[in-house]
């Protein structure tokens, strides 16, 4: 059974409920469903095609689309609209869209982004377009205009279709370390089960407002910005670009429970001159995840705002959470202990499970792990391996590699201590380049730093620190390389 049925089924409960609050107006739980029926009928008058695409900001738009795509039985495709133009047109070309769901002002970024590339770009002439940039959607796709519908009357009653747990939901392209963007698979299966985990995990209730900025085409923002409010029958509060000051004031003004972002976003709010612990009093979770979260964020955070920022860690193929940190169980540079129903194992690289306390590559098993990926079979096959359950070992579960290298403590705790490829060898000891980069940002001077592993005769490879000052500062080579 898909999301749709518990998110519909609130909207019968508590129809006048605040769903989303977003940068336009504000979305009671019945207008949200109301408006994912009538646009569900028109996508039907529409296409035929098996895959809708939504191209849109972060909004209350974005759950009318994506709940309108699974009414309509067809397979959500979510752009990401930050992407290269040549890179977008191939995305859309390679995920089989004939219809995208989008809004004016979106077209009307892609047009300037695509203008900006366009002038930037000097060894390119195109006369044939004259002075009009290339669209980055190509031109025998429909545009399905959530601006330009009317929305009048009452919407259509229709009844969710039945949808198995291995039925396709949506497709979100990541790019991952190298290569072209992959379509990742995500089963209504895949969807639910992170989505119930993670309100089991965090103990997550209807009064638990939500604040984000998160991109929506980003699975971080799908599951934990979209998805999971509405399963709780919360409201949410969206905004569409990243402005510190502008974050602040809505906490200020909302008041939310719980905030979900990335850590330079964490960091960028310290740059408010007037903000105090006052303006975050109301939150009881700050959801820190997307990438690694330097120790310094999160002290000036917690002195400052008095905020406790706790880590989550997952992907894209992983629905994305497989690992959060609670506040009552919070340990510094963990990034939690499981969510229900999903196990990690540490293995060597021979695929044998490591104890505690031992560096290996992270492996994932349970029901939140992708199908794989979009006309990827053999790329697929590679990051799938079968072992021994970590909670039982007598029977053998699909394990997704995450190319990452971590450790778990005693307790269940996972710790994030690399990327497998990043991996320096040192005389045959592994060192790994976030350790090093953790250290060199403690200094005052260090505004940010990278560590990567360079080839030498007689040690196999030496580490090579590209270093970032804050304006200012002077750099102490000296004191830097004394540090331990």
């Amino acid at each position: 059974m898909s999301l749709l049925w518990p998110i519909l089924t609130q909207a019968a409960k508590t129809p006048r409920r605040t769903a989303v609050i977003d940068d336009q107006r504000v979305y009671t739980y019945a207008q949200l469903a109301g408006a994912a029926m009538s646009l569900a009928e028109r996508i039907d008058s529409l296409t035929s095609a098996k895959h809708v695409g939504i191209l849109l900001p972060t909004s209350g738009a974005f759950p009318i689309a994506l709940l309108a795509a699974w009414l309509a039985k067809r397979v959500a495709v979510p752009f990401n609209y930050l992407l290269a133009r040549e890179e977008l047109t191939q995305v859309i070309r390679d995920s089989d869209v004939d219809t995208i769901i989008t809004v004016g002002p979106m077209l009307d970024h892609l047009a300037n982004t695509a203008a900006s590339a366009t002038e930037g770009d000097t060894a390119r002439t195109d006369k044939a377009q004259g002075d009009t940039p290339p669209s980055p959607i190509p031109p025998d796709i429909q545009l399905l205009r959530l601006d330009q519908l009317d929305w009048s009357g009452l919407p259509p009653l229709r009844w969710p279709p039945h949808h198995r747990p291995s039925d396709l939901a949506v497709i979100l392209y990541t790019s991952g370390t190298s290569g072209r963007p992959k379509g990742v698979m995500l089963t209504h299966g895949n969807l639910r089960s992170n989505v119930d985990a993670a309100i089991q995990h965090a103990h997550f209730t209807p009064d638990d407002t939500f604040l984000g900025v998160l991109p929506q085409f980003h699975s971080f923002g799908l599951t934990g910005l979209t998805l999971l409010p509405l399963r709780i029958g919360t409201r949410v509060i969206y905004t569409a670009r990243f402005i510190p000051r502008r974050i602040v004031e809505l906490i200020r003004k909302n008041r939310p429970a719980v905030i979900v972002a990335i850590p330079s976003m964490y960091g960028a709010l310290l740059s408010v001159k007037r903000a105090g612990p006052e303006d975050f009093a109301s939150i009881r979770l700050a959801v820190s995840g997307g990438e690694p979260l330097p120790q310094d964020t999160a002290d000036r955070c917690r002195q400052r705002f008095g905020l406790h920022l706790n880590e989550g860690y997952g992907l894209t193929e992983t629905s994305p959470f497989s690992n959060w940190c609670n506040p009552e169980s919070h340990k510094p540079h963990s990034v939690g202990t499981s969510i229900p129903g999903v196990a990690v194992n540490i293995v060597d690289e021979h695929d044998q499970p490591l104890p505690p306390g031992h560096d290996g590559e992270i492996l994932i098993t349970g029901p939140n792990i992708m199908a794989g990926y979009y006309k990827l079979p053999e790329q697929t096959r590679q990051v799938f391996v079968d072992l021994p359950h970590p909670h039982n070992g007598s029977q053998k579960s699909r394990h997704f590699r995450t190319g990452d290298i971590g450790r778990v403590d005693d307790d269940g705790h996972l710790y994030i201590t690399g990327r497998k490829k990043e991996m320096i060898i040192i005389g045959g000891e592994n060192v790994f380049p976030r350790e090093i980069e953790e250290v060199l940002n403690q200094f005052p001077a260090v505004k940010d730093s990278a560590v990567i592993g360079k080839t030498d005769p007689l040690r196999g490879e030496l580490p090579i620190a590209f270093v970032e000052i804050n304006e200012g500062e002077s750099f102490d080579e000296t004191a830097l390389r004394s540090s331990d």
